[in-house]
Protein backbone atom coordinates (compact mmCIF):
# COMPACT_ATOMS: atom_id res chain seq x y z
CA UNK A 1 0.00 0.00 0.00
CA UNK A 2 2.72 2.26 0.75
CA UNK A 3 4.47 1.75 -2.61
CA UNK A 4 1.63 2.26 -4.36
CA UNK A 5 0.85 5.69 -2.72
CA UNK A 6 4.23 5.93 -3.39
CA UNK A 7 4.43 5.37 -7.19
CA UNK A 8 0.83 7.81 -6.92
CA UNK A 9 2.86 10.97 -5.93
CA UNK A 10 5.80 10.06 -8.30
CA UNK A 11 3.73 10.39 -11.04
CA UNK A 12 1.74 13.47 -10.04
CA UNK A 13 5.24 15.20 -9.73
CA UNK A 14 6.45 14.19 -13.26
CA UNK A 15 3.01 15.07 -14.72
CA UNK A 16 3.71 18.67 -14.08
CA UNK A 17 7.08 19.58 -15.43
CA UNK A 18 7.63 20.17 -19.09
CA UNK A 19 9.92 18.44 -21.05
CA UNK A 20 13.51 19.90 -21.81
CA UNK A 21 16.07 17.52 -22.99
CA UNK A 22 18.72 19.01 -24.28
CA UNK A 23 18.83 18.26 -27.75
CA UNK A 24 21.36 16.39 -29.78
CA UNK A 25 22.87 19.61 -31.19
CA UNK A 26 22.89 21.25 -27.85
CA UNK A 27 24.55 18.39 -26.02
CA UNK A 28 27.26 17.93 -28.74
CA UNK A 29 28.08 21.07 -28.87
CA UNK A 30 28.24 22.03 -25.00
CA UNK A 31 30.93 18.42 -25.05
CA UNK A 32 33.09 20.03 -27.55
CA UNK A 33 34.16 22.80 -25.58
CA UNK A 34 34.57 20.81 -22.53
CA UNK A 35 37.88 19.17 -24.13
CA UNK A 36 38.52 15.61 -23.21
CA UNK A 37 36.71 14.77 -19.81
CA UNK A 38 38.99 12.96 -17.48
CA UNK A 39 39.00 11.91 -13.93
CA UNK A 40 38.20 10.01 -10.98
CA UNK A 41 35.17 9.19 -8.42
CA UNK A 42 36.41 11.29 -5.34
CA UNK A 43 36.17 10.88 -1.77
CA UNK A 44 39.09 12.22 0.33
CA UNK A 45 41.02 9.50 1.92
CA UNK A 46 39.71 10.95 5.65
CA UNK A 47 36.32 10.48 4.56
CA UNK A 48 34.19 6.44 4.97
CA UNK A 49 31.21 8.37 3.12
CA UNK A 50 29.20 10.85 1.37
CA UNK A 51 28.47 11.93 5.33
CA UNK A 52 31.68 12.34 6.91
CA UNK A 53 32.74 13.99 3.42
CA UNK A 54 30.75 16.96 3.96
CA UNK A 55 29.51 17.17 7.19
CA UNK A 56 30.58 20.36 9.69
CA UNK A 57 32.48 18.04 11.95
CA UNK A 58 34.34 16.14 9.73
CA UNK A 59 34.76 17.72 6.51
CA UNK A 60 38.57 18.41 5.70
CA UNK A 61 39.18 20.99 3.34
CA UNK A 62 43.08 20.41 3.95
CA UNK A 63 42.64 16.84 2.86
CA UNK A 64 40.51 17.65 -0.39
CA UNK A 65 43.02 20.74 -1.28
CA UNK A 66 46.21 18.34 -1.08
CA UNK A 67 44.69 15.40 -2.91
CA UNK A 68 43.12 17.50 -5.29
CA UNK A 69 46.32 18.98 -6.06
CA UNK A 70 47.84 15.74 -6.70
CA UNK A 71 45.49 15.30 -9.77
CA UNK A 72 46.01 18.65 -11.05
CA UNK A 73 49.30 16.95 -11.45
CA UNK A 74 48.43 14.40 -13.26
CA UNK A 75 46.57 16.38 -15.75
CA UNK A 76 43.06 15.07 -14.23
CA UNK A 77 40.04 17.88 -15.06
CA UNK A 78 36.91 16.48 -13.69
CA UNK A 79 35.69 14.20 -9.91
CA UNK A 80 32.64 13.11 -9.79
CA UNK A 81 31.78 13.84 -5.49
CA UNK A 82 28.61 11.73 -4.04
CA UNK A 83 26.04 14.05 -1.77
CA UNK A 84 23.22 13.04 0.66
CA UNK A 85 20.29 14.00 1.83
CA UNK A 86 21.07 13.65 5.28
CA UNK A 87 23.80 15.89 5.31
CA UNK A 88 21.51 18.83 3.99
CA UNK A 89 18.50 17.97 6.29
CA UNK A 90 20.98 18.14 9.09
CA UNK A 91 22.51 21.41 8.52
CA UNK A 92 20.94 22.87 4.17
CA UNK A 93 22.87 26.28 4.64
CA UNK A 94 26.17 24.84 6.20
CA UNK A 95 25.52 21.89 3.69
CA UNK A 96 25.39 24.28 0.90
CA UNK A 97 28.13 26.20 2.48
CA UNK A 98 30.93 23.43 2.42
CA UNK A 99 29.68 22.14 -1.11
CA UNK A 100 30.72 25.80 -2.38
CA UNK A 101 34.06 25.25 -0.80
CA UNK A 102 34.66 22.13 -2.04
CA UNK A 103 33.64 23.79 -5.39
CA UNK A 104 36.47 26.63 -4.65
CA UNK A 105 38.95 24.10 -4.18
CA UNK A 106 38.40 22.09 -7.14
CA UNK A 107 38.58 25.10 -9.09
CA UNK A 108 41.40 26.33 -8.28
CA UNK A 109 42.79 23.13 -9.30
CA UNK A 110 41.50 23.34 -12.89
CA UNK A 111 38.94 20.35 -11.75
CA UNK A 112 35.19 20.67 -12.61
CA UNK A 113 32.86 18.60 -10.37
CA UNK A 114 29.93 15.95 -11.58
CA UNK A 115 27.49 15.86 -8.78
CA UNK A 116 25.88 13.20 -7.67
CA UNK A 117 22.39 12.83 -5.77
CA UNK A 118 21.11 9.25 -5.12
CA UNK A 119 22.55 5.91 -4.91
CA UNK A 120 21.27 2.62 -4.36
CA UNK A 121 24.73 1.01 -3.51
CA UNK A 122 26.14 -0.25 -0.14
CA UNK A 123 24.77 0.05 3.44
CA UNK A 124 21.38 0.97 3.63
CA UNK A 125 21.23 2.42 6.84
CA UNK A 126 22.35 5.71 7.82
CA UNK A 127 22.60 8.77 10.08
CA UNK A 128 23.82 11.93 10.98
CA UNK A 129 27.04 12.36 13.47
CA UNK A 130 29.45 10.75 14.30
CA UNK A 131 30.40 7.87 11.22
CA UNK A 132 31.71 4.18 11.56
CA UNK A 133 35.27 3.58 11.62
CA UNK A 134 36.03 1.27 8.66
CA UNK A 135 36.07 -2.39 8.69
CA UNK A 136 39.60 -4.11 8.43
CA UNK A 137 39.71 -5.35 4.53
CA UNK A 138 36.47 -4.95 3.57
CA UNK A 139 35.27 -2.91 0.74
CA UNK A 140 33.74 -0.04 1.26
CA UNK A 141 32.53 -0.94 4.47
CA UNK A 142 30.67 2.77 5.42
CA UNK A 143 29.01 3.37 2.59
CA UNK A 144 25.65 4.32 2.28
CA UNK A 145 22.41 4.49 0.17
CA UNK A 146 20.55 7.41 -0.33
CA UNK A 147 17.36 7.27 0.35
CA UNK A 148 17.54 3.55 0.52
CA UNK A 149 14.80 0.98 1.64
CA UNK A 150 13.73 4.20 3.43
CA UNK A 151 11.83 6.09 0.41
CA UNK A 152 10.17 2.61 -0.12
CA UNK A 153 8.84 2.51 4.13
CA UNK A 154 8.46 5.77 4.10
CA UNK A 155 6.93 7.53 0.87
CA UNK A 156 5.66 10.64 3.02
CA UNK A 157 9.79 12.04 2.83
CA UNK A 158 9.12 12.14 -1.35
CA UNK A 159 8.83 15.50 -0.32
CA UNK A 160 11.71 16.28 1.13
CA UNK A 161 13.87 14.96 -1.19
CA UNK A 162 12.20 17.06 -4.00
CA UNK A 163 13.05 20.04 -1.54
CA UNK A 164 17.10 18.84 -1.42
CA UNK A 165 17.17 18.16 -4.97
CA UNK A 166 15.66 21.36 -5.86
CA UNK A 167 17.71 23.38 -3.07
CA UNK A 168 21.04 22.39 -4.36
CA UNK A 169 20.27 22.54 -7.86
CA UNK A 170 18.58 26.42 -7.62
CA UNK A 171 21.55 27.18 -5.91
CA UNK A 172 24.06 26.10 -7.98
CA UNK A 173 21.92 25.77 -11.44
CA UNK A 174 24.84 28.38 -13.15
CA UNK A 175 27.72 27.48 -11.18
CA UNK A 176 30.88 26.47 -14.15
CA UNK A 177 31.86 24.71 -11.52
CA UNK A 178 29.96 21.90 -11.40
CA UNK A 179 30.60 19.81 -14.67
CA UNK A 180 27.06 17.95 -14.93
CA UNK A 181 24.30 16.77 -12.96
CA UNK A 182 24.26 12.92 -12.10
CA UNK A 183 20.90 12.54 -10.58
CA UNK A 184 20.76 8.99 -9.43
CA UNK A 185 23.95 6.19 -9.17
CA UNK A 186 23.07 3.18 -9.91
CA UNK A 187 19.58 2.62 -9.43
CA UNK A 188 18.39 -0.85 -9.09
CA UNK A 189 21.02 -1.96 -7.32
CA UNK A 190 21.05 -3.94 -4.22
CA UNK A 191 17.76 -5.59 -5.88
CA UNK A 192 15.59 -3.03 -6.35
CA UNK A 193 14.98 -3.38 -9.75
CA UNK A 194 12.06 -1.32 -11.05
CA UNK A 195 11.47 -0.15 -7.50
CA UNK A 196 14.01 2.53 -7.68
CA UNK A 197 11.92 3.75 -11.24
CA UNK A 198 9.85 6.03 -9.60
CA UNK A 199 12.18 7.80 -7.87
CA UNK A 200 14.10 8.05 -11.25
CA UNK A 201 11.48 8.98 -13.18
CA UNK A 202 10.96 11.85 -10.18
CA UNK A 203 14.27 13.17 -10.00
CA UNK A 204 14.87 13.84 -13.53
CA UNK A 205 10.72 15.55 -13.43
CA UNK A 206 12.66 17.84 -10.48
CA UNK A 207 16.18 18.33 -12.72
CA UNK A 208 13.73 19.75 -15.46
CA UNK A 209 11.99 21.84 -13.52
CA UNK A 210 15.37 23.50 -12.43
CA UNK A 211 16.28 23.73 -15.34
CA UNK A 212 20.02 23.95 -14.78
CA UNK A 213 22.46 25.42 -17.19
CA UNK A 214 24.44 21.87 -17.15
CA UNK A 215 23.35 18.96 -18.72
CA UNK A 216 21.75 16.38 -16.38
CA UNK A 217 22.36 12.37 -16.84
CA UNK A 218 21.91 8.89 -14.64
CA UNK A 219 24.25 6.27 -15.61
CA UNK A 220 23.29 2.89 -17.09
CA UNK A 221 25.13 0.22 -15.28
CA UNK A 222 23.81 -3.25 -15.53
CA UNK A 223 22.40 -4.76 -19.10
CA UNK A 224 20.79 -7.85 -17.61
CA UNK A 225 17.07 -7.95 -18.57
CA UNK A 226 15.66 -6.79 -15.16
CA UNK A 227 17.11 -3.32 -16.01
CA UNK A 228 15.21 -2.94 -19.22
CA UNK A 229 13.05 -0.32 -17.83
CA UNK A 230 15.47 1.55 -16.05
CA UNK A 231 17.92 1.80 -18.50
CA UNK A 232 15.00 2.83 -21.47
CA UNK A 233 14.32 5.23 -19.29
CA UNK A 234 17.66 6.90 -18.39
CA UNK A 235 19.29 6.71 -22.25
CA UNK A 236 15.97 8.46 -23.43
CA UNK A 237 16.10 11.25 -20.85
CA UNK A 238 20.09 12.21 -20.01
CA UNK A 239 21.50 15.09 -21.87
CA UNK A 240 24.85 13.67 -21.98
CA UNK A 241 24.84 9.57 -21.97
CA UNK A 242 26.96 8.12 -18.95
CA UNK A 243 27.59 4.74 -18.44
CA UNK A 244 29.85 2.25 -16.23
CA UNK A 245 31.80 -0.45 -17.02
CA UNK A 246 34.82 -2.25 -15.63
CA UNK A 247 35.58 -5.52 -17.34
CA UNK A 248 38.05 -6.09 -20.70
CA UNK A 249 38.73 -3.35 -23.50
CA UNK A 250 37.14 -5.49 -26.11
CA UNK A 251 33.88 -5.51 -24.23
CA UNK A 252 33.72 -2.12 -22.97
CA UNK A 253 34.85 -0.83 -27.01
CA UNK A 254 31.53 -3.08 -28.04
CA UNK A 255 29.86 -0.88 -24.93
CA UNK A 256 30.48 2.40 -26.66
CA UNK A 257 29.60 1.62 -29.86
CA UNK A 258 25.60 0.31 -28.89
CA UNK A 259 25.23 3.68 -27.14
CA UNK A 260 26.51 5.70 -29.86
CA UNK A 261 22.98 5.35 -31.34
CA UNK A 262 21.88 7.91 -29.01
CA UNK A 263 24.25 10.26 -31.05
CA UNK A 264 24.89 12.15 -27.50
CA UNK A 265 28.25 12.85 -25.89
CA UNK A 266 29.56 9.39 -23.29
CA UNK A 267 31.34 9.82 -20.60
CA UNK A 268 32.23 6.92 -18.73
CA UNK A 269 31.66 7.56 -15.04
CA UNK A 270 33.17 4.19 -13.21
CA UNK A 271 35.84 1.82 -14.98
CA UNK A 272 39.08 0.62 -13.66
CA UNK A 273 38.80 -2.35 -11.72
CA UNK A 274 42.78 -4.21 -11.84
CA UNK A 275 41.56 -7.39 -11.07
CA UNK A 276 38.67 -7.89 -13.90
CA UNK A 277 41.26 -6.08 -16.57
CA UNK A 278 39.85 -2.99 -16.64
CA UNK A 279 43.15 -1.23 -16.44
CA UNK A 280 44.30 2.17 -16.98
CA UNK A 281 47.29 1.17 -19.46
CA UNK A 282 44.58 -0.36 -21.91
CA UNK A 283 41.14 1.16 -21.59
CA UNK A 284 42.41 5.20 -20.68
CA UNK A 285 44.07 5.25 -24.18
CA UNK A 286 40.67 3.87 -26.06
CA UNK A 287 38.28 6.05 -24.31
CA UNK A 288 40.62 8.94 -25.29
CA UNK A 289 40.37 8.11 -29.39
CA UNK A 290 36.92 7.77 -28.80
CA UNK A 291 36.45 10.99 -27.23
CA UNK A 292 34.73 9.26 -24.21
CA UNK A 293 34.87 11.21 -20.48
CA UNK A 294 37.31 8.92 -18.63
CA UNK A 295 36.47 8.86 -15.06
CA UNK A 296 37.68 6.28 -12.70
CA UNK A 297 36.89 4.61 -9.36
CA UNK A 298 38.77 6.00 -6.97
CA UNK A 299 41.75 8.13 -6.51
CA UNK A 300 43.68 8.07 -2.78
CA UNK A 301 43.39 5.00 -1.24
CA UNK A 302 41.60 6.06 2.37
CA UNK A 303 38.67 4.98 4.85
CA UNK A 304 36.43 3.73 1.99
CA UNK A 305 39.02 0.25 1.72
CA UNK A 306 38.50 0.43 -2.27
CA UNK A 307 41.76 -1.23 -2.80
CA UNK A 308 40.15 -4.39 -1.97
CA UNK A 309 37.70 -6.29 -4.10
CA UNK A 310 34.10 -6.04 -4.28
CA UNK A 311 33.61 -9.37 -2.91
CA UNK A 312 36.57 -10.42 -1.79
CA UNK A 313 37.06 -9.03 2.20
CA UNK A 314 40.36 -9.37 3.92
CA UNK A 315 39.64 -9.40 7.97
CA UNK A 316 43.84 -8.62 8.53
CA UNK A 317 43.39 -5.51 6.32
CA UNK A 318 46.98 -6.12 5.04
CA UNK A 319 47.58 -4.14 1.65
CA UNK A 320 46.75 -6.59 -1.10
CA UNK A 321 49.04 -7.70 -4.06
CA UNK A 322 46.97 -6.34 -6.59
CA UNK A 323 44.61 -3.05 -5.67
CA UNK A 324 41.32 -3.47 -7.06
CA UNK A 325 40.89 0.84 -7.28
CA UNK A 326 42.70 3.91 -6.29
CA UNK A 327 45.93 5.29 -7.83
CA UNK A 328 47.47 7.16 -4.45
CA UNK A 329 48.25 6.06 -1.07
CA UNK A 330 48.32 8.61 1.42
CA UNK A 331 51.43 9.19 1.18
CA UNK A 332 51.01 9.75 -2.63
CA UNK A 333 53.29 6.70 -3.25
CA UNK A 334 51.61 5.72 -6.12
CA UNK A 335 50.31 1.42 -6.35
CA UNK A 336 51.94 1.57 -9.99
CA UNK A 337 54.48 3.87 -11.48
CA UNK A 338 53.79 2.96 -14.67
CA UNK A 339 49.88 3.62 -14.18
CA UNK A 340 51.05 7.24 -13.40
CA UNK A 341 53.64 7.28 -16.60
CA UNK A 342 50.29 6.33 -19.00
CA UNK A 343 47.85 9.36 -17.06
CA UNK A 344 50.45 11.75 -17.39
CA UNK A 345 51.17 10.75 -21.36
CA UNK A 346 47.82 10.98 -22.07
CA UNK A 347 46.75 14.51 -20.46
CA UNK A 348 49.72 15.68 -21.94
CA UNK A 349 51.53 15.98 -18.10
CA UNK A 350 54.89 13.99 -19.55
Amino acid sequence: MKYIFWISLVLLSTELFAQNQWTTQKANDWYKKQGWVRGCNFQPSTAINQLEMFQAATFDPQTIDKELGWAEELGLNAMRVYLHHVAWTSDQAGFKKRLDQYLQIANKHGIKTILVFFDDCWNDEYHPGKQPEPKPGVHNSGWVRDPGSMLLNHPDSLPVLEKYVKDVMTTFKNDDRILLWDLYNEPGNSGYLNKSLPLLKAVFGWARQVNPSQPVSAGVWNWDAGFDDLNKFQLENSDVVTYHHYLYIDQHKKRIDELRAYKRPLICTEYMARRNGSLFQTIVPMLKQENVGAINWGFVSGKTNTIFAWNMPMPDGKEPELWFHDIYRRDKTPFSQDEINKIKALTGKK
